[in-house]
């Protein structure tokens, strides 16, 4: 038996292992132990998931917002009982340190709180289309069954936030979990299996093909969520336009500037670029900040401070509360940051700290890279301009903000953006110039439940967190009455 031991799916009310019979393996990314396993799913299974949401999801949309609302916070409480076992699990099952992942936790129950109590926005409006001679107006409709997909970099945090706009707008869902990260889906299916109707919430494991990719062509599954990567996104958009026409909104990746002015704080920098960069997930998450985009005034100061910064951080056991930073999540993505890695240095990026993988005894397994910080970086440069998602800050030297701005908007990704400095008016020019879904003044990282979450360009389409998320699942309805 491993230590977390074999997790189930949910469909239709039932814990049930795929119908093939395959698992996948789950391996502890700091020391590359199994430590259990989720089932393979297959196309079967997702169409049984369809066919016991179908089934459920007329009843369900009868039922009031208020009674809705009840089982988002019957969940909500529920996650929060099982919290510790859950960070145990994620933590291992992730590489994500504990300390900070707790906020995990409380991030899940806040979002089916938050959504539990925007029920009476899924309304229409009246318009006085014929003079008062007769009446006009909007309903909001549930699509029926929808999906949402989901990233490993916090598989739990986002499958519990991914139920909650689908059904509380009166859909029923199905949940495809990662296929690395994929144990805590488990945990979060017996919850759903003792708290909800059966077929209302179903979650799935699996690989992308086949489970992602049935979701996508299966021909009654026209409201569909993801959040990923680009490569994926355009793989789903095209498996659906195949079927038939779908409503898909996508939350991806990012390459995202901090751009800080001469007059800025370079300890508040400092700071906020260690924190804007994510370390505590190795820098796995779409928002991070990784492009420090410096004035040249400051900029040798700033980028000293930032790397010794960096160079501190302590590397270790995920479970351990005083780690800083844990691996990355698996071995293909560890591929991928050292060869970016490689890269800078045959592209002449200079190496101010990290660039490698650690050395010692606890790093001879797993997949560890260092948190680094690149210098003299310029925008021909992969560090540059494409996303990395890993513990990588590159630095980049400017002198004219008009300057600067061209080259934060130089990539294809407009996830988000931040601008440091003391000046108002130099901040609002730049916030309202970058091509960038959130931008941060004086700020990075964080998350303001309520207001909108998402990407220009190709860092996404749609918004998350906030009410048009929830109205989102729905489809309008215009009704004339001729009196």
């Amino acid at each position: 038996m491993t230590q977390f031991g074999d997790r189930l799916m949910l469909i239709g009310g039932e814990l049930v292992a795929s119908e093939g019979g395959e698992w996948i393996t789950s391996v502890n990314p700091a020391t590359e132990q199994v430590i259990g396993r989720a089932p393979a799913g297959t196309a079967a299974d997702v169409d049984r998931a369809y066919d016991a949401a179908a089934a459920a999801q007329p009843e369900w949309a009868a039922k009031s917002i208020w009674q809705r609302a009840g089982y988002l916070h019957k969940l909500a409480a529920a996650i929060r009982e099982r919290g510790e076992e859950i960070l145990q699990l994620e933590a291992s099952d992730t590489g994500n340190t504990i300390k900070l992942l707790a906020g995990d936790i409380v991030i899940s129950s806040a979002m089916l709180q938050y959504y539990a109590g925007l029920g009476t926005e899924i309304k229409g409006d009246t318009v006085p289309a014929s003079g008062g001679q007769n009446i006009h107006f909007t309903l909001r409709e549930p699509y029926g069954v929808t999906a949402r997909i989901v990233p490993f970099n916090h598989p739990f945090m986002f499958e519990a936030a991914a139920i909650a706009a689908p059904i509380m707008a009166g859909n029923a869902v199905i949940i495809k979990t990662p296929e690395t990260s994929p144990l805590s889906g488990g945990i979060l299916a017996e919850l759903c299996q003792e708290i909800f109707p059966p077929g209302i919430v179903n979650l799935v494991s699996g690989y992308g093909i086949p489970v992602g990719d049935r979701i996508a062509r299966h021909p009654k599954i026209r409201r569909i969520g993801f959040t990923g990567s680009v490569g994926t996104a355009l793989a789903i958009q095209r498996s659906a336009a195949e079927i038939c026409i779908k409503h898909i909104t996508l939350e991806l990746g990012g390459k995202n500037a901090m751009i800080v002015c001469a007059d800025a704080d370079p300890d508040a920098v400092t700071k906020a670029a260690i924190g804007g960069m994510n370390f505590a997930w190795a820098g796995q998450s779409c928002g991070s900040v990784s492009r420090l985009m410096v004035h040249e005034s400051i900029y040798d100061d700033v980028v000293e401070r930032v790397a010794a910064k960096v160079s501190a951080l302590k590397l270790g056991d995920p479970l351990d509360p005083t780690s800083e930073m844990g691996p990355v999540n698996n071995k293909a993505h560890y591929d991928r940051i050292l060869s970016f890695m490689a890269s800078a240095k045959q592209e002449g990026a200079k190496t101010v700290t990290g660039g490698d993988v650690p050395k010692g005894e606890q790093f001879e397994r797993g997949f560890w890279v260092e948190p680094t910080v690149y210098g003299d970086v310029t925008m021909d440069m992969r560090v540059g301009k494409e996303e990395i998602f890993g513990p990588v800050i590159s630095a980049i030297k400017w002198s004219k903000l008009d300057e600067v701005i061209a080259m934060a908007n130089a990539v294809d990704y407009g996830l988000t953006g931040a601008v440091w400095t003391n000046d108002l008016q130099v901040a609002m020019t730049t916030a309202r110039a970058l091509e960038t879904g959130l931008v941060w003044i004086n700020g990075t990282q964080a998350h303001y439940v309520g207001t909108p979450f998402g990407g220009w360009k190709d860092s996404g389409l749609g918004r998350e967190e906030c009410v048009e998320e929830l109205v989102s699942y729905t489809q309008s309805k215009a009704i004339h009455i001729l009196l």
